[in-house]
């Protein structure tokens, strides 16, 4: 990376704040807002409310009531930033991929909005946790991607939303209800097209699949999705000649349907190589059919309505692994297969997306108390993800060893540079580019003879 690149990082940060600017009627509260996202970049510890605040210099109580009670709009912040994406960065065809998925953050008191006992992905057990539910836009570009989360609202749970006097003490607006992930995932969907973004495919895990109702949103929407089911979802290769209560016009788990069902038996596994991976390239096996789904929009005590249109039903199993996943997708019957499975497994994006917003600007270091705090720190760590996504894809069509960690570390420099406290030269910073880019190159092309040899052998 070179001294030019660097120094246009600071011109750049600084037009992606001004571009915020109507959004505050107060100059103070605008700089609070810089020095918030400052802080989010730069190289702390911990980055929540207190180390940002000593960091820079300012008062610890202002800061905590910047996010929680100054006036500004933070919904309209969030607006221009889909608005951002869908102009700058949805210019692939058709438009790129949605990506819906739910996150725990640990936390150990009571007082934090939505916290209770439930499934934290961060801890992989049930734990003490607040969840949030997000959808990110992604171009899926192979070589130079862009990644954004467009939107973050938190899951509030059905106990909180019983004991309105524990959301009012936690600023939880009235109209804040408990509602299910899958159906503020739709909500966040609707949202995000309405500000111009567009989704050719959106996918998700089976938290949202499972669920034939989010499926009729997608269609009421016209938009294309695939997603992991359980292997207890049911469904029909054909309708029932009856609706019946008999459980030979039930509908069939799939894990049943694709063992004894003629339009799954009667086909053969296709292998299909998903993508490379250090151990070398990663491969399924798939079985698909068209199935009628479950319409639960009916109340019938004579039996289940079978849906009127089909679904792709898709089996896969891993060659190496035996792993078996089943997806739903109402994509039309025409769409090819290797497509269908090239978007289904692009959920690997927001996990990465996740493990970067934690790690590079305190995305789930929130220490708040209130609903509102919460969400916009949530939308400051998403702007600062923002602006290291865009600047990378920027900088790597120049220099395609440029990393998205690469940019962070300049911009933890950009960070001190800005509050005047810089530790480290443009020149140090350079030679550390260069040589993580030599190590990175250095372990590519070990993978890559990895594989060869495994090829060979």
């Amino acid at each position: 990376m070179t001294a030019e690149q660097i120094a246009s990082l600071q011109s750049a940060l600084c037009t992606l704040i001004q571009r915020f600017r109507p959004h505050f009627n107060r100059q103070a509260t605008f700089e609070h807002f810089q020095c918030y996202l400052l802080g989010l970049m730069a190289d702390l510890k911990r980055k929540s409310i207190e180390p940002i605040a000593l960091a820079a210099g300012t008062a610890v109580r202002s800061l905590q009531e910047f996010l929680a009670f100054f006036v500004w709009d933070h919904q309209r912040v969030n607006d221009q930033l889909q608005r951002m994406v869908a102009n700058e960065h949805g210019g692939c065809e058709g438009g790129g991929i949605g990506v819906l998925d739910a996150s725990g953050h640990a936390k150990s008191g009571d007082k934090t909005p939505g916290v209770q006992r439930q499934y934290c992905g961060e801890t992989g057990k049930i734990d003490n946790c607040v969840m949030g539910q997000h959808l990110l836009y992604t171009d899926n570009d192979s070589t130079n991607p862009f990644c954004c989360v467009l939107a973050s609202d938190l899951f509030l749970p059905k106990c909180w939303d019983e004991d309105r006097e524990r959301c009012k003490a936690a600023h939880i607006p009235d109209d804040v209800k408990h509602r299910t992930k899958w159906r503020i995932g739709l909500d966040q969907i609707k949202q995000a097209i309405g500000n111009g973004v567009r989704f050719a495919w959106l996918t998700f895990d089976e938290d949202y699949g499972k669920v034939p109702a989010f499926w009729f949103g997608l269609d009421e929407l016209g938009q294309r999705g695939i997603g992991e089911v359980p292997r207890n979802f049911r469904c029909w290769t054909k309708p029932p000649k009856y609706r019946s209560l008999r459980t030979e016009f039930a509908a069939s788990e799939i894990q049943h349907l694709y063992r004894h069902s003629p339009a799954f038996t009667g086909q053969a596994w296709r292998k299909m190589k998903i993508k490379d991976s250090t151990r070398g390239p990663v491969v399924w096996e798939v079985k698909h059919a068209q199935v009628h789904l479950v319409d639960t929009s009916h109340n019938d005590s004579r039996g289940s309505h079978a849906t009127d249109r089909t679904y792709w039903l898709i089996v896969a199993r891993n060659v190496r692994t035996r792993e078996v996943k089943y997806f739903v997708s109402n994509a039309p019957a025409g769409v090819s297969l290797e497509q269908l499975m090239a978007v289904a497994f692009a959920r690997w994006h927001i996990e990465q997306w996740f493990q970067r917003a934690k790690q590079e600007c305190g995305f789930g270091a929130f220490e708040v108390r209130t609903y509102k705090s919460l969400m916009r720190h949530w939308l400051c760590s998403r702007l600062v993800m923002y602006f290291l996504a865009a600047q990378t894809q920027r900088l790597r069509g120049k220099n395609p060893r440029i990393t998205l960690e690469q940019i962070a570390e300049v911009a933890n420099t950009l960070a001190e540079k800005i509050w005047h406290n810089c530790r480290r030269s443009w020149s140090q910073l350079i030679r550390r580019c260069a040589y993580h880019q030599s190590r990175n190159e250095a372990s590519y092309a070990s993978r890559r003879r990895g594989r060869e040899n495994t090829d060979s052998s």
